[in-house]
């Protein structure tokens, strides 16, 4: 199985292997891809989930060789399922992952090539960390295309206006330091040093209250989108659904007594 996934201490480490490809993501890969991801959202034992690949590369997009021609109109496949329309050409409906309403914390653990839809993949995660001999681009308008995973919002989002244009308009590629001085990563690691430095952030996070910790995803995705002041009152009713549970109590307790916190999602 090309898309693999392991789980340790509450993280879900899910694996693109496709090392002779890239990484590069066929459908029925983008599809299996989706589907790890779904399960370990649902898997109430893992806390934070790490989308990583081997080889010399995280991911490199979509599989051009496997994507070219579709004897299906656009029109078609528009309104089916996404899987349905994938399969007719659409697979691009595949990298948009906010369908899957991801509610777990996602760290992409960059490591060489992250272009084109895979930086896109990486832009849907809450963070990147790269190892030194990253890099990062959308180069599809070099081959008359365009990043329609939502990686025109996603550049933008994540970067100065002016940054995101010069990428997507150019095609060109930056590196690991380029990438962490305009605040698209934020940290750079040796290569042999990539996995601990995830795991050390991932094993952070993961020793949180996970309520708290889905909750201010939760704010952080739904508040961008609110005024001020309605991010304000859904702050305050995140607030409340926290304030009489299991997990918030033990953390004022062991805040009290000294010790480390231990948390169960209640």
């Amino acid at each position: 199985m090309a898309i693999k996934t392991t789980i340790e201490n509450h993280v879900a480490t899910i694996c693109i292997d496709r090392p002779d490809k890239l990484n590069a993501l066929d459908v029925e890969h983008l599809v299996d891809l989706r589907m790890e991801l779904s399960l370990a959202n649902e898997d109430r034992s893992v806390r934070v989930i790490v989308l990583t690949g081997t080889g010399r590369a995280f991911c490199v997009g979509a599989d051009l060789g496997a994507t070219i021609d579709s004897e299906h109109s656009f029109v078609e496949a528009f309104n089916l399922s996404r899987t349905e329309a994938a399969e007719r050409g659409l697979y691009v409906k595949l990298f948009d992952l906010k369908s899957l309403d991801i509610r777990k914390p996602m760290i992409a653990a960059v490591n060489g090539f992250c272009l084109g839809g895979g930086l896109e993949l990486a832009l849907q995660c809450d963070f990147i960390i790269a190892s030194r001999n990253a890099a990062f681009g959308l180069p599809e308008v070099a081959v008359s295309s365009l990043p329609a995973g939502g990686g025109v919002p996603s550049i933008l989002n994540a970067v100065p206006r002016n940054i995101a244009m010069r990428l997507l308009l150019t095609g060109e590629r930056i590196d690991a330091a380029r990438a962490y001085d305009i605040g698209l990563v934020t940290e750079v690691a040796p290569g042999d040093e990539l996995e601990a430095a995830v795991a050390k952030v991932a094993a952070t996070i993961a020793s949180n209250g996970p309520l708290a910790v889905q909750l201010v995803k939760m704010l952080a995705t739904e508040a961008a989108d609110m005024t001020t002041a309605q991010a304000f009152r859904l702050s305050e009713l995140a607030w409340g659904v926290l304030r009489d549970s299991e997990d918030r109590r033990e953390g004022r307790i062991a805040f009290r007594e000294k010790r480390k916190p231990v948390y169960v999602g209640r």
